[in-house]
């Protein structure tokens, strides 16, 4: 009963009328964090569309990186009660159908369930700009929460750290391919992220033979690609 007054109180409405949740810590920077020691999470949406402005989160996935290693115990894997989006162009793709969204969780607690499990962690994704949209306006929307995460993109470490393998591979299926991975289950928000995170391990090991030890060294790693990918375009 003293828990739940104390989840209570933690929980309880600011000014603009969403809740406060002073119980979170702040969210990591990447900076001179060690990369063999530093939690990371990884994260896969499945979402009704690909607008973040009008499509939906339904589905989160997460999975955690730490010491170098996936613990399976430190995994995330909800859908959320939306029984009322219209998801007839996409449950085909996610097969996440309406008797789901009917039972799955309530948005507002999955999402606070989801920050309370992250505990501030640098965040990791394949193609991170689509998840980061979609992940920060549902936060926003339902819990007014604002604080940004650090996201880095493993759809753009992989090509940093193999740049012989660059070209002849796009999508999370083609690197999976070429390191023997397979996920369990394609467009399922758990198994796409548990096969996003072995792939991120993979980028780890050859970070280090690369002498990179920070989140911070491998950031600037991902620009320096960046930018030199950017140059040859022009």
């Amino acid at each position: 009963m003293l828990d739940d007054f104390k989840d209570w109180l933690s929980r309880t409405l600011n000014r603009e009328g969403h809740l406060s949740l002073p119980h979170l810590p702040p969210p990591e920077l990447l900076a001179e964090q060690p990369l063999d020691t530093t939690r990371l999470v990884v994260v896969d949406l499945e979402t009704t569309g690909l607008n973040p402005a009008k499509d939906q989160v339904i589905a989160i996935g997460g999975v955690a990186i730490a010491g170098g290693a996936i613990p399976l115990g430190d995994q995330f894997d909800l859908i959320l009660r939306r029984p009322e989006l219209d998801i007839s162009e996409t449950v085909l793709i996610h097969g996440i159908g309406k008797e789901a969204l009917t039972q799955g969780h309530e948005t507002e607690d999955a999402l606070i369930h989801l920050l309370e499990w992250l505990q501030g962690a640098p965040l990791m994704a394949y193609h991170a700009a689509f998840d980061k949209r979609f992940l920060e306006r549902a936060l926003k929307q339902t819990l007014g929460y604002t604080r940004a995460h650090a996201w880095l993109d493993v759809a753009e470490l992989l090509p940093a750290l193999f740049p012989e393998l660059r070209g002849r591979h796009k999508s999370l299926d083609d690197w999976s391919e070429q390191f023997g991975l397979f996920a369990s289950a394609r467009h399922h928000a758990a198994a796409d992220a548990m096969v996003t995170a072995e792939l991120a391990l993979v980028a780890f090991n050859k970070a280090r033979k690369d002498g990179i030890t920070t989140l911070g060294e491998l950031q600037d790693k991902v620009r320096t690609y960046r930018r030199l990918n950017a140059l040859s375009r022009h």
